[in-house]
């Protein structure tokens, strides 16, 4: 699996720079970060779910997660500020691109009903937030063991100055777009 860090040296760099008109190595975009995040608003009737998330997600990412905490209060939620009501992880280096290589070659093809991930979760910068609706897309996670299937938030952060630069780096790493 290990082999998306090479790849991207090595075929994507050069296929980038000649597409994007880079002058310079510096300038090619490239992925910073991997943040995976997974808000549970069940957490605040039942706490047992998180501790759950907690496990899936480090089996997901191979890291361990962070609890995120409520910032405020909001009183039709019954939700308190401090209350933990999420987890994430930030991959960085091999971890990431380990992460990037299981997500597009094995987790997506599990996806029922995939036609390719929509290209509207560009943030104008470059960076690209993808939704999945079912955790149990990753073959880390045993289906006889869930409580719940849970969603979760996969944002790439890439180096790119605009959207079309993060598309064309996010494409070349085999990222299926809808056409």
């Amino acid at each position: 699996m290990g082999n998306m860090k090479e790849t991207y040296t090595q075929k994507i760099v050069p296929e980038l720079k000649k597409s994007l008109n880079c002058k310079n190595m510096m300038e090619v975009p490239k992925l910073e970060k991997v943040i995976l995040n997974m808000g549970l608003g069940e957490a605040v009737q039942n706490i047992k779910i998180l501790d759950s998330a907690v496990a899936e997600m480090a089996a997901i990412a191979g890291q361990q997660p962070v609890i995120t905490r409520a910032k405020k209060s909001i009183a039709s939620f019954k939700l308190r500020e401090g209350m933990p009501i999420g987890c994430m992880v930030t991959l960085r280096g091999d971890n990431m691109y380990s992460f990037v290589d299981k997500l597009i070659n094995v987790a997506i093809p599990r996806i029922r009903d995939f036609r390719g991930v929509s290209s509207k979760g560009f943030d104008g910068r470059g960076n690209y937030t993808l939704g999945i609706k079912e955790h149990i897309i990753f073959p880390d996670i045993d289906i006889d063991k869930i409580d719940k299937v849970k969603g979760l938030n996969i944002t790439f952060v890439t180096t790119g100055k605009n959207d079309d630069a993060g598309r064309s780096l996010l494409t070349l790493m085999g990222m299926p777009f809808k056409k």
